[in-house]
This record gives C-alpha cells, structure tokens and sequence, in this order.
C-alpha cells in the first residue's frame, strides 16, 4: 500500500476514509502496549487495553485537535484506560524498595557514584533484558510510567507529562528517582555502575 505521512493520512481519516485509521496506528502499536504493560503489569490485561485504546481512539478520532502529536493523544488515552482497569480490579499497590525512600518521599540511592552508559552489547544479552523487566516490576507505579515512556519509548519530556497528566518537573524528579533505583536494583548484577542516562535502542526492550 502507498505510504503516506502521518498528517495525511490524519486528513483522509477525518474525511471518511476510515480504513486507513490502521495504518495511522500501526507505527504506534508497540508503544500503546509498552504503556498499557506498564501499568497492569500483565500481558493479558495490557493487550486487551491496547485494543480498548485505540478502539476509543478510533471512536473519538474527530476529537483529536492536533495540539499534541496524535501518538502522544494515542498514549494519553491508553494511560487512562490502564489506569481504570488496574483501579477496577484492585490492584495491590505494594511498593517493595519504598523503604529506602525518606519522609518526604524522595529516594535515597545507595550511593552518589557516578555510572557509565551500559554498553549496548550487554543490553542486547537476553538475560540482562530479564533482569530489567524484573526490577522494572520493583518500581511504584508512577516511577515505572515515567521510566518506560520517557527513556524506553522515547517520548519527549513535555509528551510525557501531557500522556501522564502531570508535569514536567514531575516527570523529571520520578524519571531521576526512578533512574536511580533501577541503578541500585541492576548494577550489582551488571559487575559495575552505569549512567543515569540510560536509554535503549531498538530491540532491547524487555517485552
């Protein structure tokens, strides 16, 4: 099929040629699930709200203004669909390394020595890709939203706050905290520190 670019096929879809509303979603498909994942922190949960989403995006499709880039919109209401379900489902909200968190809520690293980027042949190890999905599910929620669309998905820092509903100063303190947990869940199994700028090219995500 002929390709077009993102505001084109926008158009046409506002004008009725909804068919074309899959190819508009297609390039976002992997990051609506990371977003749904998460959150629910279940494969099956995190699928069912990644078709909800776009579902209610196709919907409300002529709702979208383009005040933000459709995929942040896109992600926008796939984070407000997890956020219902994990609210009608009870989710427990354990928060397993919050003891290392003050009384004012900020986390306190075990130490304040400086990390060097992980190199991207270590990232690309199966095994250390697990042990990143595992200390991803050790961190509170909204450490581990922030963490997976800023630096795994790669939205900007205002396009995350707009998809969380928060700020940006917000996103830049749990992004930082959440930097650091991850530092002191992972670098002793990584046999050394590694930067806080952690960031992950295509194909080393770990789901």
């Amino acid at each position: 099929m002929e390709q077009f670019n993102e505001a084109a096929l926008l158009r046409r879809v506002l004008a009725g040629e909804y068919d074309l509303f899959y190819e508009l979603v297609r390039p976002y498909e992997r990051r609506v699930y990371a977003a749904a994942f998460a959150i629910l922190r279940n494969e099956a949960d995190a699928e069912d709200v990644a078709q909800e989403a776009v579902l209610k995006a196709f919907k409300h499709i002529r709702q979208f203004r383009a005040e933000s880039r459709f995929s942040t919109w896109l992600i926008q209401i796939t984070v407000n669909e997890a956020r219902m379900r994990r609210r009608k489902a009870h989710a427990n909200l354990m928060e397993p390394i919050a003891g290392r968190e003050d009384e004012e809520g900020n986390y306190a690293p075990r130490d304040f020595a400086d990390w060097r980027e992980i190199p991207s042949e270590t990232l690309e190890r199966k095994e250390v890709r697990q042990k990143l999905a595992e200390a991803l599910a050790e961190l509170g929620q909204i450490y581990r939203e922030v963490f997976v669309l800023r630096d795994m998905q790669h939205l900007s820092i205002e396009e995350t706050a707009k998809a969380l509903g928060i700020s940006t100063a917000s996103v830049k303190t749990r992004l930082l905290r959440a930097r650091l947990m991850l530092r002191d869940l992972l670098a002793p199994g990584l046999g050394g520190g590694w930067s806080s700028k952690l960031s992950f090219a295509k194909g080393t995500k770990p789901w």
